[in-house]
C-alpha cells in the first residue's frame, strides 16, 4: 500500500489523516506529496490504523501526536494538560501589547498548563521576566519541559500555586494573564468532542464557570506594580459578566477583545495601586 492509497482509504478527514501519517512516518507535509507513491511498511500501516481507530473513538489529534503548534512554536501535549487553542493566542498578543514599551517587564501566567502562554511571551520578549504557575504537578512537568526545549535556561520561572496563593508577596508584575477553567459544570460540551479527554479541572470550576475568574480578579491587584494590567480568557457568553467583575474590583479601561471568529474572547483592565 502506498501513501496515496492509505490516505485515500482513510475514514478520517483528509487533514487529520495527513497529520497522523506524518507523525507515524516522521515526515513533513511536502514529503507526503513528493513521496505519495512510496510503498509503506506493514508496521507503518498498522500504526496508522491504530491511531486512526483512536481518533475515530474521539481522542484529540494533539494527544495522539503529543504535539500542538501555538504562536509559531510546537508544544508537547499529554492528557494531563489542556490542549492549546488558536483563540488563546489573543491572550499572548494582548500581554505583549501591554509590555511593548516596558523593558525587562514582569509577567505572570496563572494556570499555565502546557506553558504555552508563558513560553510564547518569553520567546517573543527575551528581556521579560516571566513567571508561570499551576496547581498540578503533572502540568508543571509538561510546562517545564516545553520551557527547557523552546527557551534559554531560566527564561520562565515555574512554580506550584493555586492561583496567587503561594506567590511571593514581594513580587510585582506589569501584566497578569490567565486562561482559567471557565466552563460551567452543567455545560453539555464537557461530554463532547476533545473535551472528554482533557483534564476536567482545566476546563470547569465545577460551579458557574466564573469562580476562578472571581478569585483571580480579587487577588491580582495585590501583585501589581504601580500600574498593572490583567487579561483573562473566558467563555463566548461571559464577557459582560467578566467586565462587571473587573469594574466592581476597581479596574479601569475595562474592555473585551474579539478573537478571529468575532467572539469576545478576552477581557481585561488596568489597576492603579
Amino acid at each position: 500500500m502506498t501513501v496515496a492509497d492509505l490516505l485515500r482509504a482513510s475514514p478520517l478527514p483528509p487533514l487529520e489523516a495527513r497529520i497522523l501519517l506524518m507523525h507515524v512516518l516522521g515526515w513533513r507535509r511536502t514529503e507526503l506529496i513528493t513521496r505519495d507513491l512510496l510503498p509503506l511498511s506493514e508496521d507503518a500501516v498498522a500504526r496508522f490504523g491504530a491511531l486512526s481507530a483512536r481518533r475515530l473513538a474521539g481522542e484529540p489529534i494533539a494527544q495522539l501526536t503529543g504535539k500542538r503548534e501555538f504562536f509559531g512554536l510546537e508544544f508537547d501535549v499529554t492528557p494531563d494538560v489542556l490542549i492549546p487553542r488558536p483563540e488563546t493566542e489573543l491572550l499572548v498578543e494582548l500581554a505583549l501589547e501591554v509590555i511593548a514599551d516596558t523593558p525587562n517587564a514582569r509577567v505572570l501566567d496563572l494556570g499555565t498548563g502546557t506553558g504555552a502562554i508563558a513560553v510564547s511571551i518569553a520567546h517573543a520578549r527575551p528581556d521579560a521576566r516571566v513567571w508561570a504557575v499551576d496547581r498540578s504537578d503533572a502540568a508543571l512537568h509538561i510546562a517545564r519541559g516545553n520551557g527547557a526545549r523552546l527557551l534559554t535556561e531560566n527564561a520562565v520561572t515555574f512554580m506550584q500555586s493555586d492561583w496567587t496563593a503561594n506567590i511571593d508577596s514581594s513580587l510585582r508584575f506589569d501584566v497578569i494573564v490567565s486562561n482559567p477553567p471557565y466552563i460551567a459544570s452543567d455545560d453539555p460540551h464537557l461530554e463532547q468532542g476533545d473535551l472528554r479527554f482533557e483534564p476536567r479541572g482545566a476546563l470547569t470550576d465545577d460551579a458557574d464557570g466564573l469562580s476562578a475568574i472571581r478569585t483571580i480578579i480579587e487577588t491580582a491587584p495585590s501583585l501589581f506594580a504601580n500600574r498593572g494590567a490583567l487579561w483573562l480568557e473566558h467563555g463566548y457568553d461571559q464577557a459582560e459578566a467578566v467586565r462587571g467583575l473587573l469594574n466592581a474590583r476597581g479596574f479601569t479601561d475595562v474592555r473585551s477583545m474579539r478573537d478571529l471568529a468575532g467572539i469576545e474572547r478576552c477581557s481585561g483592565g488596568v489597576f492603579a495601586a
